[in-house]
C-alpha cells in the first residue's frame, strides 16, 4: 500500500505559491524596461483622451504629454545619457562605497564583529549579536554573510539550537534593515530615488541623507528587543535541543596581528569622529552654512558622502596595512575596485529606472497619478495612509527583493502623492523603509536566503526552505506589528524623523 504524501498546510501552501510566482517575475531591469514601454504607450492614449489634473502647487491644469511623437522619441534618445549621469545621489552612493569597500575587503568589518561578540558577557551575547547584525548592514553584504554562521556557532556553545542563531541574525540584518544609528549606503540609496521623484514635479524641497536618522536610530533599539523576545520566547523553544552529529568547529579567534590592527583601526575611527565633532561645534565652523550657521545645509551634510567614505576608508586602510592584507597601494585600489564591481547591479538598475522616472516626468503621468491619488486619499486620516502604505510596500517586497528597485518604482508615485497631502518626503521615505524591511527575512527573492539555507544544512542536512522560512516568519510578523505601531506613535506625537525631516510640510513650500 502506497502512503500518500501529507497535504501541505495552508501556511506552507501560501509560501509555495509566493515562491512559485516570485520566481516567475523577470529581473528588475526588465521590469523597468517594460514600464518604460507602458509609460510611452499610456502617454499617447491618455493624451488623446485629454486626461488632466489640477496641480495644487502651481495652481495650473496639468495635461498628459504624448511621448509617442517625433519630438518625444528624439528627447528619449538625446537625453538617455544625461538622465543617467545626472541621476540624483548616484555619485553619493558610489563615493561612499570607496570607503566601505576598503573597510569590508580588508577584513576590518569582520574583525569588529568577532571582537564585539568575544568581549560580551554571556547574558549580553544575544543582544550583542543582534546589535552587530543590525549595525553591520552599513557594510553591505558583510552582516548578512558573516553574522548568521557566527551566531550559529555561538548558539551551540551556549547550548541552544544553531538554527535559532542563524535565523535570529538573519532577521536582525534584513528584517530591521533600515534601522541603524549609522548613516550609510541604505540612506544614500533611499535618498537618490526620493530626490529624483521630487524633480518629476519640479518642487524644490531640501532633502538630505540624514533626514530619517532620528526615527531609524530609535527604531534600532526598539527592534533589538523585539527580535530578542521572538528568539527567546518562540524560536528557541520551537526548535528544542540540538544534538550535533560531530564536534562543531570553534569560532575563529582573532590572531595577535589582527587584534593589533583592530586596535589601531578603532583608535583612528574614534579620532576621526572626535575631530569631526570638535570641528563642527563652533558656529563659525567651515562645516556649517556660512550664512545660517546650520549643519543641515552646510558642507558637513552636503558633502556627507566624502565624509562617510573617509570614516570607513581610514580604519580599513590602517587595518589592512597592519595585518598585511594590503602590502602596497595596488592592494588598496583593488579593494575599491572590488567594491565598485559589487555596485554593478545597482548601476544597471539606476540607468533604466532613470529613464522611467524621466518618462514619468516628461509625460506628466507621475504628477497626474499623484494628484488624483491624493484626491482619493485626502479624506483618509494619517493612520490609514501609513498602515496602507506599509502593507503595500511589504507585499511588493516579497516579489521584488531589491530595495533600490522597489523605491525607484514607488517613489515617483508615493512621494508626490503624500506631498500633495501635506507630508514631507522624509516621512514618506521613512514609512517606505519600514515596509521594505519587515518582509525581507521571508522573501524567496532575497539573494541571501539560499546562502542561509546552505548554512542551515550544515546542522540539519534535511533542512528545507519551508522549514527555514517558517522559523523566520515570526520575526516578520512581530516586526511588522511593532514597527508599524511605532510609526503611528511617532506620527501622533509629530516628531521629526531626522535633521531637516519633519513629518508635515511647511506652508512656505506651497
Amino acid at each position: 500500500m502506497t502512503t500518500r504524501p501529507a497535504k501541505p498546510s495552508f501556511f506552507m501552501s501560501f509560501l509555495n505559491k509566493i515562491e512559485y510566482w516570485g520566481n516567475k517575475l523577470p529581473d528588475p531591469v526588465m521590469i523597468f524596461i517594460g514600464l518604460c514601454i507602458i509609460t510611452i504607450i499610456a502617454s499617447a492614449l491618455l493624451s488623446a483622451m485629454d486626461v488632466t489634473a489640477f496641480n495644487p502647487v502651481t495652481k495650473e491644469t496639468v495635461h498628459v504629454i504624448n511621448l509617442l511623437t517625433i519630438d518625444g522619441l528624439t528627447q528619449m534618445i538625446t537625453k538617455a545619457t544625461t538622465n543617467f549621469t545626472q541621476f540624483p545621489a548616484l555619485g553619493v552612493v558610489l563615493v561612499v562605497m570607496f570607503g566601505i569597500g576598503v573597510a569590508e575587503h580588508s577584513g576590518y568589518f569582520r574583525a569588529v564583529m568577532i571582537a564585539t561578540v568575544e568581549k560580551a558577557p554571556i547574558k549580553l551575547i544575544m543582544p550583542v549579536l543582534i546589535l552587530v547584525a543590525m549595525l553591520g548592514t552599513v557594510a553591505g553584504d558583510a552582516s548578512q554573510i558573516v553574522v548568521p554562521p557566527l551566531a550559529a556557532m555561538i548558539f551551540v556553545r551556549l547550548g541552544y539550537h544553531p538554527i535559532a542563531g542563524l535565523v535570529m541574525a538573519y532577521a536582525a540584518a534584513l528584517g530591521a534593515f533600515a534601522a541603524n544609528t549609522i548613516i550609510g549606503m541604505a540612506d544614500a540609496l533611499a535618498l537618490s530615488f526620493t530626490e529624483a521623484s521630487l524633480k518629476t514635479i519640479n518642487v524644490d524641497i531640501p532633502v538630505n541623507i540624514a533626514m530619517n536618522w532620528y526615527f531609524m536610530t530609535a527604531s534600532m533599539f526598539l527592534l533589538l528587543f523585539v527580535i530578542l523576545f521572538v528568539t527567546q520566547k518562540i524560536i528557541i523553544p520551537r526548535l528544542g535541543e540540538y544534538t550535533p552529529e560531530h564536534q562543531e568547529e570553534a569560532v575563529n579567534d582573532l590572531t595577535i596581528i589582527e587584534k593589533k590592527g583592530l586596535k589601531w583601526a578603532n583608535l583612528s575611527l574614534l579620532t576621526i569622529l572626535v575631530a569631526i565633532t570638535v570641528l563642527a561645534i563652533p558656529e563659525s565652523s567651515f562645516l556649517r552654512n556660512p550664512e545660517s550657521g546650520s549643519l543641515i545645509d552646510g558642507p558637513l551634510i552636503q558633502g556627507v558622502a566624502i565624509v562617510i567614505a573617509i570614516i570607513f576608508f581610514i580604519p580599513g586602510f590602517i587595518y589592512a596595512a597592519i595585518t598585511k592584507k594590503a602590502r602596497n597601494s595596488k592592494d588598496i585600489v583593488e579593494m575599491m575596485n572590488r567594491s565598485m564591481a559589487g555596485m554593478s547591479s545597482f548601476i544597471v538598475i539606476v540607468f533604466f529606472s532613470a529613464q522611467m522616472i524621466a518618462l514619468f516626468a516628461w509625460s506628466n503621468l507621475g504628477l497626474i497619478i499623484a494628484i488624483k491619488g491624493a484626491s482619493l486619499l485626502e479624506n483618509q486620516n494619517g493612520f490609514t495612509l501609513i498602515i496602507g502604505f506599509i502593507i503595500i510596500t511589504s507585499i511588493i517586497n516579497i516579489f521584488i527583493g531589491s530595495a533600490s528597485a522597489k523605491w525607484a518604482l514607488l517613489a515617483p508615485i508615493f512621494v508626490p502623492m503624500f506631498l500633495f497631502l501635506g507630508y514631507h518626503p522624509a516621512f514618506t521615505q521613512a514609512i517606505y523603509r519600514v515596509g521594505d524591511s519587515i518582509t525581507n527575512p521571508i522573501t524567496p527573492m532575497m539573494a541571501y536566503l539560499p546562502l542561509l539555507l546552505s548554512f542551515a544544512k550544515k546542522y540539519d542536512k534535511n533542512m528545507g526552505l519551508g522549514t527555514l522560512i517558517s522559523n523566520l516568519f515570526p520575526y516578520s510578523l512581530a516586526l511588522g506589528i511593532v514597527w508599524t505601531l511605532f510609526v503611528l506613535i511617532w506620527y501622533w506625537f509629530g516628531l521629526p524623523v531626522g535633521p531637516g525631516g519633519p513629518i508635515f510640510l511647511e506652508q512656505k513650500y506651497f
